[in-house]
């Protein structure tokens, strides 16, 4: 879409039939565009004195809103597992107790370069579990031979 506007200078030279810009479309478009601000379609004229400053650059790309979220996730031998998160500066969650099948699956979705050390630490965790229950089902068994034997 062409937007045809007139200048200052044209204005004072050219007939007074329409004094606002007009929106040149073509046949595909069917709602007219919005006739664009001064400010922004005047060029200034040959003879002014230069505005201070930098110029300001006609860019159409939109600015793009970056939003800084701070998750951190941290893990214990034993296996225990919290999360925080920091929205800029301020506190959002702090503490949030994480299962460790949780954390697994959300470092696999996230890239395998991550789920390798996680999981190796989550398997770690698992097998020191293990061999607790392990040594805790042996010291029952010998409190319970021990309760056996006072009682005979």
């Amino acid at each position: 879409m062409t937007v045809d506007t007139l200048t200052q200078e044209e204005t004072a030279t050219a007939p007074e039939t329409d004094s606002a810009p007009q929106a040149t479309t073509t046949p595909e478009e069917t709602t007219p565009a919005p006739a664009p601000a001064p400010s922004e379609t005047e060029e200034p004229a040959e003879d002014a004195k230069p505005k201070r400053g930098r110029p300001k650059a006609a860019t159409t790309a939109k600015k793009t809103r970056t939003v800084e979220l701070t998750l951190t996730v941290t893990g214990t031998a034993d296996g225990n597992w919290q999360a925080e998160l920091k929205h800029g500066s301020k506190w959002v969650a702090q503490g949030l107790d994480i299962p460790a099948a949780a954390v697994s699956r959300a470092a696999k979705e996230l890239h395998v370069e991550l789920s390798g050390p996680i999981d190796e630490v989550i398997n770690a965790a698992r097998e020191a579990q293990a061999a607790k229950v392990a040594e805790l089902e042996a010291q029952l068994e010998q409190a319970k031979q021990a309760l056996a034997e006072l009682d005979a």
